[in-house]
């Protein structure tokens, strides 16, 4: 039994240790550039800080610019706006309106999101914005989770929230191909080593078998030749 657990522990490690470094390889990645991305669910998100936890004021197109070709925040679930909602205070300590990267199709008069997808989910205030005119944006309080309609042109909306999707498996093999290289050489490594250890503890095992085995030959039964030279023996010797 002591045998066993010795060799069957470093075959588990090793199992873990793989199933961790997949997932750390493998997972969804956020942009490496110097800023602080939090992700959430498919997205990470930026929440732009001011001074002393204070947001700053920006027009939509300084919003954008601010976000440095990422797009601005798109709200297509609930479980997003809440998570807006309950990260803001960690950045802002004021009641913040941030821009919602939505704009007006006129081809056929509906709300789409940055990336041309028709905004389904919606959390308006008191009054819904009105369709008739093409200059229709929103903001998202932090406080309360709800919309409002505001002028893509005259706005100054105090808070900026970037958006940027997350990294997929492919997409990180396709720009880092020595990260890939890398996964595929371990692999084959703790195979291999796994190999080894199973290969030992077989042979550990059949050995002690082999070494308490004892060959006793079956009982066969004396013919009538036999008996009669071995009761002659035995009346020799008593003679």
């Amino acid at each position: 039994m002591e045998s066993k657990k010795s060799y069957r522990f470093p075959l588990l490690y090793q199992v873990i240790v793989l199933t961790l470094f997949y997932g750390r390889c493998f997972a969804g990645d956020c942009p490496a550039d110097g800023r602080t991305w939090v992700p959430f669910e498919q997205s990470c998100y930026h929440f732009v800080h001011g001074e002393e936890n204070v947001a700053k004021s920006y027009t939509l197109q300084s919003a954008k610019d601010i976000c440095l070709g990422f797009g601005l925040l798109t709200v297509k679930s609930a479980e997003v706006n809440n998570f807006i909602v309950k990260y803001s205070p960690h950045v802002w300590k004021d009641n913040v309106h941030v821009w919602l990267d939505m704009s007006f199709n006129m081809d056929d008069d509906s709300l789409v999101w940055h990336d041309n997808t028709r905004v389904t989910f919606v959390n308006w205030d008191s009054d819904a914005p009105s369709l008739a005119r093409a200059d229709v944006c929103a903001a998202l309080n932090v406080t309360t989770g709800k919309w409002k309609h505001v002028s893509c042109a005259e706005e100054r909306e105090n808070g900026v929230v970037c958006e940027a999707a997350q990294k997929t498996e492919e997409q990180n093999s396709n720009h880092n191909p020595l990260l890939t290289a890398l996964v595929v050489l371990s692999v084959l490594i703790i195979v291999g080593v796994s190999a080894i250890l199973w290969c030992v503890h077989q042979r550990h095992n059949f050995g002690s078998v082999f070494t308490a085995f004892e060959y006793h030959p079956p009982f066969r039964s004396p013919t009538a030749d036999e008996a009669a030279l071995v009761d002659s023996e035995e009346t020799e010797d008593m003679a």
